[in-house]
């Protein structure tokens, strides 16, 4: 239930599937299981599950930016490592070492900016290289390695301790470039034969022990998505989601509802209105498409998802209807962040990144 009359939604965090799910994770391997938590912990609240991460045994952690990692070391104890995807910021290379961040080195001019630091500041510092198997995004290609095999010195000052790519589909069992990227990072990490090895996402993990390696970095399964799509999931649900009805009425056949008029209803019908809409992250492109549930029956959208609203047609429900102060269901028992995503013509990803800041947030422990 919703317990603070100023909000009209109420989020969820179950922190014990939380960390059901990280130590799912880490009975499935003998790696060590990083937390990905980079978008304030997938749209779940950084801080909040950072530390119940923490608590569980995890000490490597995530990131996309360098904002988010100096706002989770705050939040942190001092052994936690915290590692920045986005790589070594211009102008920012101080407050990598002050913060004891690692940046991921993408590209040469980051090697050689943080080996310049490294000279400055009378240290070694640690080093964790991307290297680019087939994203095309980030990371060191062939000719970058190359340079950096004929031109050892580029690497003076720096340790090396972690070598790590990214999977392009691993999500999708049979892809081809999934056994071709990992090839390809097997062969070109040899280089750095003393370092570590960092390869698998959520679905990686789920896919073949031989890619592994040393360190798995789940983010979407911590969070209860399916890192398996083509089967049942094997995470336990991490958000819950419901909403306050604030009126129903009766609607007769032929009257459109919602913005441009996309629905008419076919008959005389009830419906309700819900105080959440694009601005709380339920995505405009699930008009007339996603569901909601009451006490386990869905509910079909009706017309446009606006900003704060969206109507539901509630007339098919037998026995108990809901009343205005009602709660339904958006995300819970009945409905996975999978396939609201479904219905919502998005993937889950985005369901969880996009959870709005307007929602009551709840943490049970």
């Amino acid at each position: 239930m919703i317990s603070d009359p100023r909000f009209s939604a109420c989020l969820r965090i179950n922190l014990s599937a939380l960390t059901h799910n990280y130590r799912l994770c880490q009975s499935m391997t003998r790696a060590n299981v990083a937390g990905v938590v980079k978008a304030n912990a997938y749209g779940t609240g950084a801080p909040q599950i950072s530390q119940a991460l923490y608590e569980t045994g995890c000490r490597d952690f995530f990131v996309a930016t360098l904002n988010e990692a100096l706002e989770l070391r705050t939040a942190l104890p001092p052994d936690a490592e915290i590692y920045v995807l986005g790589g070594l910021y211009h102008g920012a290379e101080t407050l990598y070492h002050t913060h004891r961040l690692h940046p991921v080195l993408n590209d040469r001019g980051m090697i050689e900016r943080w080996s310049h630091l490294a000279k400055n500041v009378s240290k070694t510092l640690p080093a964790i290289v991307h290297i680019d198997t087939g994203m095309n995004r980030l990371g060191l290609e062939y000719a970058d390695l190359q340079h950096i095999q004929h031109t050892p010195d580029i690497l003076t000052g720096l340790d090396v301790q972690y070598v790590l790519s990214h999977f392009v589909a691993s999500d999708e069992k049979d892809h081809p470039l999934n056994t071709q990227q990992a090839d390809i990072f097997k062969t070109s990490s040899a280089m750095f034969a003393q370092a570590k090895k960092s390869l698998s996402n959520s679905s990686g993990l789920f896919r073949n022990p031989e890619w592994h390696h040393d360190l798995v970095r789940p983010g979407y399964a911590l969070y209860g998505g399916n890192p398996t799509p083509e089967t049942h999931n094997p995470m336990s649900p991490v958000v819950s989601l419901t909403a306050r009805v604030l009126q129903v009425r009766d609607v007769p056949a032929g009257s459109s509802i919602g913005y441009n008029a996309t629905y008419r209803f076919p008959e005389n019908t009830k419906t309700a209105t819900l105080a959440l809409g694009y601005a709380d992250g339920i995505f405009r492109s699930g008009s007339n498409n996603a569901q909601v549930y009451w006490q386990g029956r869905a509910c079909p959208v009706r017309g446009r998802i606006s900003m704060d609203l969206i109507s539901v047609d509630i007339g098919h429900l037998r026995g108990a209807l809901p009343r205005p102060g009602d709660e339904m269901e958006i995300l819970g028992p009945h409905q996975g962040v999978d396939a609201l995503a479904q219905g919502c013509r998005t993937i889950g990803y985005e369901i969880l990144t996009a959870l709005g800041a307007r929602y009551q947030r709840i943490y049970t422990p």
